[in-house]
């Protein structure tokens, strides 16, 4: 039986996901919930999806549904996806997972007093490449890692009510763009045991331009930045006592990436892709359910909350809020 998507939010990345489900064969969107039923109407007439729902209460309540995407703004993960985990279903929520911490860790909680499965959609973490960059920090093919570098950028909008500009909505680069490069640094270096942060910060306090070191005991270092006023080279690269990795531009959706290692000829590593890159990550929800998880282990709650961790120190260092039902996320 194929997994039935139920589709929560109906903006470009909710079409996209929805576009990659018809890559896989045991998948299948069956519903779809916006905030007005004219929005989900015109959503599901696009794709043909057969249900509709002016609600998100609505979606989660289907019984025909098996797992929800959750594709809204930053600030309306943790309200959108609470029900439907309460509900009983598979729920897979966009980057970043929410706002902060303390909502983080209460959606894994009630994720884990349901009994249900709960995912964040960093959909780099599951993309053919990076599966062969980790196997390969596990193998210790690089040896000591010594230093991360990562950054993404670009020119983006100006308008104060875009999303990406307005703190209501958890705007800024810092959650949207620099939890990419502070992917890859997790993936290399884990935890880190020191954050410093530096931004440009508009009149409304949100962060334009931003940059990253994190420290780890071994003394190795991460130097990340993040930007949504001007394009960065967007390249990524893991470096070790016996070797790096380079991932090219666009590296948080790479075809491949290239290994460099002292006295031998670069070695160019390809690795699958197709669609838009979101399939993979809806593949690792199917495969979950049907071997009974709760949580994946490509993408495992610790390592969400971690990442969240990182992101709430660097809010707090630049002095960065975001405002939530009311309330001021510190």
């Amino acid at each position: 039986m194929p997994v039935r998507w139920g589709i929560l939010a109906t903006g470009q990345i909710a079409a996209k996901f929805t576009e990659d489900l018809r890559l896989l064969p045991d998948a299948e969107p069956v519903a779809v919930g916006s905030r007005t039923v004219e929005a989900a109407r015109a959503f599901a007439d696009r794709f043909g999806v057969p249900r509709a729902y002016g609600s998100w209460a609505e979606l989660a309540a289907d019984p025909d549904v098996d797992a929800v995407y959750v594709a809204t703004p930053h600030s309306a993960h943790h309200a959108a996806a609470l029900p439907c985990i309460e509900a009983g279903k598979a729920v897979l929520v966009e980057k970043p997972f929410t706002l902060d911490v303390p909502t983080a860790q209460d959606l894994v909680e009630a994720a884990r007093r349901r009994g249900t499965l709960l995912m964040e959609a960093m959909w780099t973490r599951c993309l053919p490449a990076v599966h062969l960059i980790a196997d390969r920090l596990a193998a210790g093919d690089l040896g000591e890692i010594t230093t991360v570098q990562a950054d993404f950028g670009f020119p983006g909008p100006t308008d104060p009510a875009h999303r990406l500009r307005n703190p209501a909505l958890g705007g800024g680069a810092l959650l949207d763009l620099g939890i990419y490069p502070i992917t890859i640094a997790h993936l290399a270096l884990g935890v880190p045991d020191t954050v410093a942060a530096s931004a440009q910060l508009t009149d409304d306090g949100v962060d334009t331009n931003t940059g990253l070191l994190l420290g780890y005991a071994s003394g190795a270092v991460a130097l990340l930045g993040c930007s949504i006023i001007a394009g960065t080279p967007c390249r990524a690269a893991i470096t070790g006592t016996a070797g790096r990795i380079e991932l090219p531009e666009r590296f948080h959706r790479p075809l491949g990436f290239t290994v460099h290692r002292p006295d031998r000829e670069p070695e160019v590593v390809e690795a699958p892709f197709s669609g838009w890159g979101f399939h993979f990550e809806a593949a690792e929800v199917g495969r979950c359910l049907r071997e009974g998880l709760t949580e994946s282990p490509l993408v495992p709650l610790a390592t969400t909350l971690e990442t969240m961790a990182i992101l709430d120190t660097a809010r707090a260092e630049l002095g960065i809020s975001y405002e939530k039902s009311g309330r001021t996320m510190k």
